[in-house]
């Protein structure tokens, strides 16, 4: 007998998840520090019913809802994320604005772990209805090191699991749409420190001394070659220098020159040749300046590469659900996420729910970003229909 969802979220279940979106973002918290939002989860999750909970990484929490009926006995995942980025709050219009003094949801994962709230209690509520095991995963550190993500993989929390499913807001998808497209989505992210060295002179005598800034300049210039003569343009790949500190005053030869930055790419096989090229091009400028460089990379998360059965299955409900027309083959992104962690380990999904409309063009990571409730209900909805159709397919 093929089993039918005859009401995806209650009334106070509603309520809940607007709740808790309000509340996480006037309450935002940085990557590895969500520790009140941990125990609001928690709270929230007990006063449903939901009280065995496990906690992982520090400040995460998961929950497992089984199905009592018969049928398939799949398990599957899904994660919403839920730290904060340390960026000032810039709308006035919002009741729930920020009440954190430059933190704030700027990437929408106020929204995202709301949605998943909504998913974990109505799998709750329907656990008679449904076979096999959800796992929501309210996961904290997406956005900085040490990331949530990766201690998922590490601590095997997802053997067993015949899929994942991850969402995230898109600004250039109209509200009431959705999208979703096979293989690579987002770019793999590492990160690299690089000290050059050189030897301090007079600032009239620069012929008695290496010149550290000169060698950083040297870099930054022949770095993106590599980019533009050697990497693929449907690579996506992006060599970033986001900091450089260097010099002590305008009258003396700098002596050393930190920079930072960060290498995306869209290709597992091309991702460790482009660090390993940006190492060659920062060491051999050094030697050719008569200087030296330290190069270290540290390694982030890979590609989030989505299911081609798992897009279609989503193509479809959206059509069937919403209407074939709130479908769109949304464009990957050269931004990255650690719900890659979970798409390495098992067939995935990471699909976009459309946030755009007038008062809220803004993009992802600025202090004017905000994501109305109106996109909430609908795409827990979605989700909770999503992981239905998975577990019973």
């Amino acid at each position: 007998m093929k089993m039918r969802i005859n009401e995806p979220t209650s009334e106070a279940e509603r309520e809940a998840i607007v709740r808790m979106r309000h509340a996480m973002h006037r309450e935002p918290e940085l990557s590895n520090n969500e520790w009140n939002t941990q125990k609001r989860i928690i709270e929230t999750l007990a006063r449903f019913g939901l009280t065995k909970v496990k906690m992982f990484h520090k400040t995460g929490v998961y929950v497992d809802v089984e199905g009592a009926a018969r049928g398939p006995n799949r398990s599957i995942a899904l994660r919403g994320d839920i730290d904060a980025l340390p960026i000032q709050e810039e709308r006035d219009d919002l009741s729930y604005r920020s009440q954190v003094p430059g933190v704030m949801h700027a990437c929408g994962h106020d929204v995202h772990g709301s949605i998943a709230l909504g998913t974990a209690l109505a799998f709750h509520r329907m656990r008679e209805n449904f076979s096999g095991r959800v796992r929501v995963f309210f996961q904290p550190a997406e956005e900085a090191e040490p990331l949530g993500g990766r201690t998922v993989a590490e601590e095997h929390l997802l053997d067993g699991f015949d899929a994942a499913v991850g969402f995230h807001v898109r600004t250039d998808i109209p509200v009431g749409s959705y999208g979703a497209r096979t293989g690579a989505v987002t770019n793999a992210s590492d990160q690299f420190t690089l000290e050059l060295t050189g030897t301090m002179a007079h600032g009239a005598k620069p012929h008695l001394g290496v010149d550290a800034i000169s060698i950083a300049s040297a870099f930054i210039n022949e770095v993106q070659k590599v980019i533009s003569r050697e990497m693929p343009v449907d690579d996506r790949a992006i060599v970033t220098i986001g900091t450089i500190q260097g010099g002590e005053a305008i009258n003396i030869i700098c002596p050393s020159v930190k920079i930072g930055g960060t290498i995306r790419t869209a290709s597992a096989e091309r991702r460790h040749q482009l660090v390993q090229r940006v190492r060659d091009v920062a060491e051999g400028v050094a030697v050719m300046h008569r200087g030296k460089a330290a190069f270290i990379a540290q390694m982030g998360e890979p590609p989030v590469v989505n299911d081609h059965a798992m897009v279609e299955h989503f193509r479809q409900l959206v059509a069937e659900s919403v209407g074939p027309d709130k479908y769109v083959d949304g464009q990957a992104t050269t931004g990255s996420d650690d719900f890659a962690f979970y798409s390495s380990c098992v067939p995935s999904i990471y699909f976009w729910f459309g946030s755009r409309e007038p008062g809220y063009e803004s993009g992802v990571h600025t202090p004017t970003f905000a994501v109305s409730d109106k996109v909430l209900i609908p795409t827990t909805e979605l989700a909770v229909r999503y992981c239905w159709k998975l577990l019973h397919s």
